[in-house]
Parts: C-alpha cells; structure tokens; sequence
C-alpha cells in the first residue's frame, strides 16, 4: 500500500438534494425502505486531515451556517468514520479533522454524510491505506444511508436504506436555488409524522408502496437535462410531513413558486427548501426575491 504522509490532506464533498424521493411502509425495525434520486450540488464541505497522536476534530462555518450544536465527539459522523476505517484496517494512527462547514446543519442536504465520506477518503489516502472504493462504499453505508452517495457524488439512484447506490446519467446544468433555515429538523421525528400522516389520511392517499421505486419520468428528464420535464416530476413523500411540522416553510415554499421558479420542494428531511429554475439568470432573480 501507499505510504503514510504527514502532510495534510484536503478533501471537498458536496452536499446534495433529493429531487425525488418515495418512501415505503415502516418496518418492524422502525426504519423504512425508499427509492430517491440524488443529485450533489456546488455547495460543499472541506475538511483537512493532518496527523495526530489522537482522533480529534473542530468544526468551523463558512458564511451563514450555524455549528453551535455540530458534536466534535464520537457523535460526530466523521470522527466515527475515522474510527471506523481505523478499525477494519487493523491500525492504531491518530488524525486531526478540520471541518469548514457550507452546508446548514439538520438541513435535509447531507452535510454530515458529505463530512463522513470525506474522512474515509482523507484517511485513507493520509494514513496511506490504499483501501480499494468497493470496501471504503461498504464503510461508508455502516455510517449512514447517505454516505454511501456522498462517497460517489454526481446523480445516482438511491435504494434499500437509500446507501444501495448505482450511477445515473444526467446531462446539462440544473439551476437550484436553495432556502437554508435556522432552524433544523430531526429526521427520525420527520419520519414519525410521515407514519402518522399516513395513518391520518388513509381514505384519501391509499397505502404506502411496498417496494419504493424512481418515477421514470424523473430518470428521462435527468437525461434530458431538462429543467421544465424535471420540475414535472420532482417529488418528496416527506415534504407533507415536514410542511405539518413546520408551516412556516409552506409560506417560503409559495412564495418561490409563485416567483418564478419551476418547482419546489423540502429537501430531505428539511428544513432547506430547494427552488428549481429554468436558468442561471431565473435563478440570480429568485435569489434575489426571496
């Protein structure tokens, strides 16, 4: 394997939205299957690593992002993930993280899966592994159901969990503008009220699917590089649920829609709300309104 350095290492990870996501029954485990489209955007995370006696981090923000409330313990997701990669490759080194967060925290865009994939790859390459991409994506979905994605970036298909992930082929530029809050949400909590939204509106809405999959339009207009076939098509099953939680969100979303852009919808779990538009230029201009 590659030798160890003691020069730091830089990584980037982009975060990323879900312009689709379908959600399947809850299991007995509590936990659900989905099908989601993921696309990474230019919002991204860097973290150093540069050798340590100790696995330590610190987390510092970039612009408007809050971290008073980002662990920089073992609940951190890139600490675990140093550690865990320590483990599996059988060796007793030390690391110093320095994370310089862009992406809000508890904001539906998978700031701490991009976190957690860049530790595997910091450490890999710092610690001189040379782990082959197949073991470190195995790492990585024993993290999270994100982190198998981040680890890939670009467009994929997100299945099981969401951390079985394949490729997909999208073309062009897609123009998202994208609504931070200060406020997080917990997605184990959004989860919960998308049960009990379910239960709620039984009659109406019918019963969850029992194997989630892409709508296959939402795939064409990705390949496309359509921006209007795709705001056709983008959805959330969790974006009812969040809206319930958090109303204040529904007015954010009207007003976007009712501004120019093609589509909107929750990100994730929320609180981010992602507005699509048909530009660069549509984009700047809702920016600016919002």
């Amino acid at each position: 394997p590659p030798r160890s350095t003691l020069f730091p290492y830089t990584t980037l990870f982009r975060s990323k939205i879900n312009v689709f996501l379908e959600v399947g029954d809850v299991q007995d485990d509590g936990y659900h299957d989905v099908a989601t489209a993921y696309q990474a955007v230019s919002l991204y995370e860097e973290i150093v690593a540069t050798a340590a006696d100790e696995i330590t981090i610190d987390v510092t923000a970039r612009s408007h992002v809050d971290v008073e409330g980002v662990p920089t313990d073992d609940r951190n997701l890139a600490v675990r993930a140093a550690r865990l990669l320590a483990q599996t490759a059988g060796i007793d080194r030390g690391v110093h993280l320095s994370v310089h967060k862009s992406v809000p925290v508890a904001g539906g865009m998978g700031g701490g899966s991009a976190d957690a994939a860049a530790a595997l790859v910091a450490c890999d390459a710092l610690w001189g592994l040379g782990m082959p991409t197949v073991e470190l994506g195995r790492l990585a979905a024993r993290l999270g159901a994100d982190v198998p994605f981040a680890l890939m970036g670009g467009t994929a298909i997100g299945t099981g969990r969401g951390d079985q992930v394949s490729p997909a082929l999208a073309r062009g530029r897609f123009d998202w503008v994208l609504v931070p809050n200060e406020q997080g949400m917990s997605t184990p909590v959004v989860y919960g009220e998308l049960d009990a939204h379910r239960k709620r509106h039984a009659v109406d809405i019918g019963p969850a699917p029992r194997v989630p999959a892409v709508d296959p339009d939402v795939l064409h207009a990705l390949r496309q590089g359509d921006a209007e076939m795709l705001a056709a098509t983008v959805r959330n099953d969790l974006q009812a649920p969040a809206l319930h939680l958090r109303p204040d969100l529904a007015r954010v979303l009207e007003r976007g829609e009712s501004s120019g852009a093609l589509a909107g919808l929750v990100s994730g779990s929320g609180p981010t709300l992602a507005f699509l538009a048909s530009d660069e230029a549509s984009a700047l201009d809702l920016q600016v309104t919002l």
